[in-house]
């Protein structure tokens, strides 16, 4: 640990969270499903795969351009499920709220996730509410947990231990949306090109390629710490060399003009509706059109291959012609966009 207190960066999903999960939780809590840091746990439970995860939600502010606290809850944990290359099936929901939270807010939180549960085939069946004094909780915190089935031929896509060199890294459309619209949100600025979150269920698009290719390696939604992350993660876990081609990452404009001004990095800003694919290279193009071809997936790009060389690396090939490490992240971009 590098600090003898938890700092807002340790929440970054970067270096420093790694640290945490690593030198204390799984210190403590170890076994052999939590060692494997998956973004849902597999499970294996009378000879039937399981996938189950949960995620806390702190979103800041609580209702932003595409959405809202609610609509993250039940889309992020669908997604985890998702990514692991489950069927999503329930869901819990716990509610924090402050004492004097409008009801008329709460309302909308809770018909919005029972419209995306609805929207991404699940069903909440069980939950738990608190109310804190005021000021001892900021407006509200939800937690999700969501259990979902797990096909056994699917299994090595939350590990990535099938990965080859060759394999293409492949992304579903425009990165750092979600991050940048709560920048936007929370400063007040107003631009002539205004950004939405991303923030999507992703189990239609995903089960679209998984049902068309059984040559997926591995997925991962790219949240907190962003893409970078999700890719600097896998190399050094499967210890392979990633190299990705800065010109075909998909950004829009406006975030990149916004991330130039704050000296953000869109490799490293969060999403909430973007996967990152390896698939194999023969099923590539076809798994391309797959994405394309479904709303969600309208700018999905190629972006990178796995390599021979440096392995444990991501390596950038930037627009200009060099090549630079791209490394985890080391701090906190902005903290509580999630």
């Amino acid at each position: 640990m590098t600090s003898d207190k938890i700092l807002l960066n340790h929440g970054a999903g970067g270096k420093l969270t790694s640290e945490l999960i690593s030198n204390l939780f799984v210190k403590y809590f170890d076994n052999e499903i939590l060692r494997n840091q998956t973004d849902s746990a597999i499970l294996n439970i009378d000879s039937r795969l399981l996938a189950f995860t949960t995620d806390s939600y702190v979103v800041d502010p609580i209702f932003f351009p595409g959405g809202n606290i609610g609509k993250l809850a039940v889309c992020g944990t669908v997604n985890d499920l998702s990514v692991s290359g489950a069927k999503p099936l329930y869901l819990s929901c716990g509610f924090i709220i402050e004492e004097g939270f409008l009801f008329s807010d709460l309302e909308i939180i809770v018909k919005t996730m029972s419209e995306e549960a609805s929207k991404a085939g699940v069903k909440i069946v069980t939950g738990d509410t608190k109310v804190v004094d005021k000021g001892k909780c900021d407006k509200i915190f939800i937690n999700t947990s969501g259990i979902g089935m797990l096909d056994e031929r699917r299994k090595s896509i939350s590990f990535g231990t099938e990965i080859n060199v060759g394999d293409k890294i492949i992304v579903n459309g425009n990165i750092g949306d979600h991050g940048t619209a709560i920048l936007c949100a929370r400063n007040s600025i107003e631009y002539s090109n205004s950004v939405l979150s991303d923030c999507a269920s992703l189990y239609g698009i995903i089960s679209n390629v998984l049902n068309t290719s059984s040559d997926i390696k591995f997925m991962r939604d790219a949240t907190r710490g962003g893409v970078a992350t999700v890719l600097c993660e896998l190399a050094k876990k499967q210890n392979v060399g990633i190299e990705i081609f800065e010109a075909s990452i998909p950004v829009q404009e406006s975030v990149k003009g916004l991330c130039e001004i704050f000296g953000f990095d869109p490799l490293y800003m969060a999403n909430e509706g973007k996967v990152v694919m390896v698939a194999g290279k023969n099923d590539a193009d076809l798994i391309l059109d797959v994405l394309k071809n479904h709303e969600f997936g309208k700018n999905t790009a190629i972006i990178g291959e796995i390599v021979e060389t440096n392995k444990g690396l991501l390596i950038m090939n930037t627009e200009i012609g060099g090549r630079r490490i791209v490394d985890m992240l080391t701090g906190e971009q902005l903290p509580r966009i999630c």
